[in-house]
């Protein structure tokens, strides 16, 4: 299998976007020091919309995208990020073309 892209959008709840971007980046953070298979893992903010978030995952193999779920940090970072949601997620799952 060839590498694996997700493209995660998400919607924050108005007064809660420092919130999100700090829980955020702890994960981040956890994800880039701990996952030799995770190649990307990028948060954006939209420019027209500034509750409104962008996640750019890229991971080397189907295999290293299900380890990332698997994490404690993960599963840890999940009720604090989805407090502040303002919906459900947007998640896409891309096959990285040669």
């Amino acid at each position: 299998m060839g590498v694996i892209g997700v493209v995660a959008t998400l919607k924050v709840q108005a007064g809660k976007e420092a919130d999100f971007e700090a829980t955020f980046k702890d994960l981040r953070d956890k994800v880039q020091s701990n996952e030799d298979g995770n190649l990307q893992y990028d948060l954006t903010r939209s420019k027209a919309d500034a509750q409104t978030y962008v996640i750019m995952e890229k991971y080397a193999s189907q295999e290293a995208l299900e380890a990332h779920g698997q994490t404690e940090y993960f599963k840890a970072a999940g009720p604090a990020l989805g407090a502040v949601l303002a919906g459900a997620p947007d998640i896409q799952y891309l096959d990285i073309l040669d």
